[in-house]
């Protein structure tokens, strides 16, 4: 038995019981509306003694019996209510009696499965550097997995369920941010009803859609011709080009917002969606002619040749063959300029005044003020969000395989 591997194993399982406990407590709290104070030493121990008890059972060998995980479930579960005297979240068990006990199920589940995968391999005899460092990557990993994912889940989390209240409950306890179905589905959806009857927030959708769409199209028409002349053709100044196209990032927008302000009011596109239809095609190009001449590249020349030679011309060989092989690439490409134009703020906000042309990100801003409740401010967030993240869930793998298309050749 070295006393390494033994640290180690309780390194690992203190860690993620204090953490376990900790996020579970907070969501507890969140969707409870009670304050709930995990208690982190008892979490701590629990996952300690559980580590130590998983390994111990994974190291044994011809005792048969339960797994290891078995035992390391129930001795998280002793020690948790033993260390805590049976209140692991500080709250009496009248208190959301059913929450509570799906916490307590979500932190021995939680801990046992982390330390599964954590420390499946370990043992309380000698360890090679090597499989002590495939322990510590696997923390790393998994703390990296809890903390992005609570980045980016309890914000989204917090801004549905105020959507989902009415201004007296969120002035009564702002902690509480459970689903009240007693006031039924109406009640639930009101704030998103009140939007589109009274903030005109239909218009702002058809808005967006229309700048958006409108974008992606532009940007392709010139984009493709563009990634082409510079992937095949041979001209002069063709390679300073082809590194130069992302310059144009280099400039913070900030930058260009003010004299472009200045000279579209001077011409009287100030104000109009096509001053946007400008503006947008215009930083999203330069981004889409680099995606799609590093996918070109990686064609077959050959296939192109074929065609010129069976008498197609290159507009043709460019409808007929390249772009049938690169829908992939333009599928990704599509789809990051549908997000850019979708979400940009900057350039509507100084530009639109009108609010019968307002984009969704300019007209969710127009609901921050003292005169409009917190909980539309939230739906229309929710509006603005949702539908880019499902079309972004919808077409990850063409986006993954756009942005990698091209990195390896032969």
């Amino acid at each position: 038995m070295r006393p390494a591997s033994i640290v180690l194993t309780a390194f690992t399982g203190l860690l993620w019981g204090v953490m376990a406990m900790v996020v579970i407590g907070v969501t507890l709290t969140l969707i409870t509306g009670e304050v709930a104070l995990p208690q982190a030493t008892a979490a701590g121990l629990a996952g300690l003694l559980g580590a130590l008890v998983f390994v111990w059972r994974g190291s044994a060998t011809g005792t048969g019996g339960a797994p290891a995980w078995a035992y390391c479930a129930v001795v998280v579960f002793l020690v948790l209510m033993i260390a805590s005297f049976a209140g692991p979240f500080s709250l009496p068990l009248s208190v959301a009696p059913v929450w509570q006990g799906l916490a307590l199920i979500a932190f021995v589940a939680g801990v046992t499965a982390a330390l599964r995968l954590c420390l499946r391999d370990a043992r309380f005899g000698a360890m090679s550097r090597y499989e002590r460092e495939v322990i510590y990557i696997r923390i790393a990993k998994g703390v990296g997995f809890v903390v992005f994912t609570i980045i980016v889940a309890l914000p989204f989390y917090v801004m549905v369920m105020t959507s989902l209240k009415s201004q007296q409950t969120l002035l009564a306890n702002p902690l509480d941010l459970s689903i009240d179905f007693s006031q039924g589905l109406s009640g639930l959806v009101r704030s998103y009803v009140e939007l589109f009857t009274q903030f005109n927030f239909g218009r702002y959708l058809m808005v967006s859609a229309f700048v958006s769409v409108a974008t992606v199209v532009i940007t392709l028409l010139l984009s493709v011709p563009g990634a082409y002349a510079v992937s095949r053709l041979r001209f002069p100044g063709q390679a300073l080009l082809a590194r130069s196209v992302l310059l144009i990032y280099m400039v913070p927008a900030i930058v260009l917002v003010i004299p472009l302000y200045a000279v579209f009011s001077q011409l009287g596109l100030r104000n109009t969606l096509t001053g946007l239809l400008i503006v947008y095609p215009a930083t999203t190009i330069p981004v889409a002619l680099y995606m799609l001449q590093g996918y070109f590249r990686g064609l077959p020349a050959e296939l192109e040749e074929a065609g010129l030679m069976d008498g197609l011309s290159r507009i043709g060989v460019i409808l007929k063959i390249t772009l049938p092989l690169s829908l992939p690439a333009l599928a990704s490409v599509s789809l990051y300029v549908f997000m850019i134009a979708w979400n940009e703020f900057l350039f509507a906000f100084m530009f639109l005044d009108n609010p019968d042309i307002f984009t969704l990100s300019r007209g969710v801003v127009s609901l921050n003020s003292s005169e409009v409740p917190r909980q539309h401010l939230m739906a229309g967030a929710v509006i603005a969000t949702v539908p880019v993240l499902v079309i972004f869930l919808w077409f990850e793998r063409f986006l993954v395989q756009g942005l990698t298309a091209g990195s390896v050749k032969g």
